[in-house]
């Protein structure tokens, strides 16, 4: 079901692109969709972009909508159990 739901949010951090090389990541756009390649009719779609830098400067995720709960949940145990205040 394709909702067009989607979440875009600022972020700082980096992700590794396509040709191997690091980009400084600026946005996350988040949305439940088709997917192009993940073998599945729908997955959970996760864009890590730079688009200052155009469309090389991106990295793509598509996980099952069970996959991103349980990957949504790692993420949030690691987080608690680190002692690290928040980034301001």
């Amino acid at each position: 079901m394709c909702t067009y739901i989607t979440e875009t949010l600022p972020v700082q951090g980096s992700a590794k692109g396509p040709a191997g090389t690091w980009f400084r990541a600026t946005d996350v756009s988040v949305y439940f969709d088709h997917p192009v390649h993940a073998l599945a009719d729908h997955t959970l779609n996760i864009d890590v972009r730079r688009p200052a830098d155009g469309p090389a400067a991106r990295v793509a995720v598509e996980l099952t909508a069970e996959s991103a709960r349980a990957l949504a949940e790692a993420i949030l145990r690691v987080l608690e159990l680190t002692a690290a205040p928040p980034a301001a």
